[in-house]
């Protein structure tokens, strides 16, 4: 049987460790969070059962300072797993200060090292405490400027270099301007040029995925012309970049919100591509923003 691989997320506290073992979740991990690094010798020598038929991808494993053992033992133990053979790799998440105060203060969780001072004082000490972690790590992520769509995104694409899925993985995106572009778009459409139905009263409070909204975004000739053009520019990039080697495609389509025309016109690209792609992926990242 296939050796699979093991993943450690770790990293600063408040940086998307939930979020990215989540991610591994989707992409068919099988995923921990805070086991004692000392118990994962244990649990490589008797996993959980797998059949050649069980389509688990690998073993993913969250670690962080909340085990006061994981910098004893952390160096130890990646010696003895690559002695022994396994493919092992480690993903570090980070963020800069201001950003971990701002997502402490939001959901006023209990920081792990945040009874040695103030919580700037304990994020500055996890820092260089997980520093020898970050600097040994495969893929280091700064979280920063992330939104949970794009740190999975990142997760998904790492995740794809470690499971022997086949064909490109495809994400299509509707996001609006005014929130930011995608930071993982590889090929970005504006479509604000299309009628927008924000501006027609009983369309204003829909959005993209109601009937109505659709019905007055496709039915505008333009909207057909641009379709036409654009499924057909497409159908023929899409091969290419198979073909050159890329594991992952994003597609980001945008309008002013993100609510309205982005997400008709998404839908139908999605609905295009399926037809030929079966690992495409649709996420409507702004849809419940104002």
């Amino acid at each position: 049987m296939k050796q699979r691989p093991i993943i450690i997320v770790t990293g600063t506290s408040g940086s998307g460790k939930t979020t990215a073992l989540a991610a591994f979740e989707d992409a068919g991990f099988y995923c921990i969070d805070n086991m004692p690094i000392q118990v994962v010798p244990h649990f490589l020598r008797t996993p959980p059962p797998v059949s050649e038929e069980d389509d688990t991808a690998g073993w993913v494993l969250g670690m962080d300072l909340r085990d006061k053992s994981l910098l004893h033992h952390y160096g130890t133990l990646m010696a003895d797993l690559d002695r022994q053979g396994y493919l092992i790799k480690t993903v570090f998440l980070d963020a800069d200060e201001q950003v971990l105060l701002r997502r402490y203060n939001q959901t006023r969780r209990h920081h792990p090292l945040g009874r040695r001072g103030s919580l700037l004082d304990a994020i500055r000490e996890e820092k260089r405490e997980l520093r020898p972690l970050r600097d040994a790590a495969a893929y280091s992520i700064d979280t920063s400027r992330y939104s949970i769509h794009e740190l999975k995104f990142a997760i998904l694409n790492i995740a794809r270099r470690h499971t022997a899925i086949t064909g490109m993985a495809i994400n299509v995106v509707s996001f609006g301007f005014k929130h930011g572009n995608p930071a993982e778009a590889d090929l970005m459409m504006d479509v604000r040029f299309l009628a927008n139905p924000y501006f027609v009263p009983e369309l204003k409070a829909l959005d993209g995925e109601s009937l109505e909204v659709q019905q007055f975004v496709l039915k505008d000739p333009e909207t057909q012309m641009f379709l036409d053009a654009y499924l057909k520019l497409l159908d023929h990039l899409i091969p290419l970049y198979e073909k050159e080697g890329k594991a992952y495609l994003t597609i980001a389509i945008g309008c002013t919100g993100g609510r309205h025309r982005s997400v008709v016109i998404a839908q139908k690209i999605f609905d295009h591509i399926q037809r030929t792609q079966p690992t495409v992926r649709l996420i409507h990242r702004d849809i419940q923003l104002t």
